[in-house]
């Protein structure tokens, strides 16, 4: 498989900016950086691997993973993503350039070839909701010199204690929205004063957990109010349950539930959530209709396999309405009502790639999945 090799073209989605592009817009509505790896997902496992025993998995799927994760996620729902990432010179690497070049149309102008490096690969084991992973990673050779990031409407990273990227610095100067999750501090401070690009950010993403410790609160009610006198948009992700959020710039406040699905694999969940939030706030909806739209789109995520692949596009979102508009459910129906306004006719018939067992398949055979 080689980066230059014929594919199918990528599937043009709905534009969510349509009504907001001009002629002197960025080029690029998100840029992100991160790290690819190659994703080999095993689901179906009845418990998790026992030392000195062999577990049997029912189902089994490859896909780009890493910040492949996000970079999907946005595409997916009409965005127009660039993404700087290193990409191993070997068959993963050329594998996970096709399907996000060719496949997702993800912008890889400023992304890069490495001879010599191997790519990342994850091995993900997803059971009882879920997940183990293993990695093995080489970090890839700097590149000699390190550009600006391009202009853009809005970015995407994740802050890790004591970390400062000096490309958030120079993308919010330019005029680009920052928003941001964060991992988990493994130094146990949970000190906000380290993460010194909170305040280039305009919207802040954490979940439950992260935000309870950060602000030392007690709930995620009062973490949201916390972080909303710290950054312009502000929402704590529950699972499961829902999310939460204020918006200082408008004024808003919101809660919305969780969405009761089957899920298979958490996988890029998160990742899922920003990109819908993301597009909602690029588009100017409503704080609520933000919420529900990033809430939905996560909880359509862990109903498939894959991490990337995973992703929902706008077919998916029509399929889900069509059927939850007839639904008896007034609270569901008035909640995702705004789906009306967004969903022009045709779009149920756009099939999407989805992870498959083996990167030897081409990626035609993944559509329809």
């Amino acid at each position: 498989m080689s980066p230059t090799s014929a594919a199918p073209g990528p599937i043009q989605p709905i534009d969510p900016l349509a009504a907001l592009r001009a002629p002197a817009d960025p080029e690029h509505d998100v840029y992100l950086t991160g790290t690819v790896f190659l994703d080999i997902i095993f689901t179906g496992l009845d418990h998790a691997p026992v030392r000195g025993t062999e577990s049997w998995a029912r189902g089994m799927g490859s896909s780009p993973g890493g910040i492949a994760n996000m970079a999907t996620a946005l595409a997916r729902l009409g965005l127009h993503t660039t993404l700087a990432a290193a990409f191993g010179a070997d068959v993963y690497g050329d594998y996970c350039w096709e399907s996000l070049a060719h496949a997702e149309g993800v912008d890889l102008t400023h992304s890069r070839r490495v001879p010599g490096w191997h790519s990342p690969v994850t091995v993900s084991m997803a059971y009882e909701g879920e997940r183990t992973m293993v990695t093995h990673e080489h970090p890839a050779p700097p590149p000699a010199t390190r550009p600006a990031p391009p202009r853009s409407r809005a970015c995407v990273t994740a802050y890790e204690p004591g970390r400062q990227e000096d490309w958030v610095r120079q993308a919010h100067a330019q005029g680009a929205k920052i928003f941001a999750d964060v991992g988990w501090d493994e130094s146990g401070r949970w000190d906000l004063a380290t993460l010194p690009d909170l305040p280039y950010t305009h919207a802040f993403l954490p979940n439950a957990t992260e935000a309870q410790r950060y602000t030392r609160t007690e709930a995620p009610e009062r973490a949201v109010r916390a972080l909303a006198e710290l950054v312009p948009i502000a929402v704590v992700t529950r699972g499961a349950e829902g999310a939460i959020g204020i918006d200082s710039l408008t004024g808003e406040s919101a809660e919305v539930p969780g969405l009761a699905v089957e899920a298979l694999d958490p996988t890029g969940a998160g990742d899922v959530f920003v990109a819908g939030f993301m597009t909602g706030t690029l588009a100017g909806w409503p704080l609520a209709d933000r919420l529900a739209f990033a809430n939905l789109t996560a909880a359509l995520s862990v109903q498939h396999f894959g991490g990337s692949l995973a992703a929902p596009g706008w077919a998916e979102v029509a399929a889900w309405w069509d059927r939850t508009a007839r639904s008896a459910d007034r609270d569901l129906v008035a909640r995702h009502r705004f789906l009306d306004g967004l969903i022009p006719p045709g779009v149920r018939d756009w099939p999407r790639l989805r992870a498959l067992p083996t990167i030897g398949f081409r990626a035609a055979d993944a559509r329809g999945a």
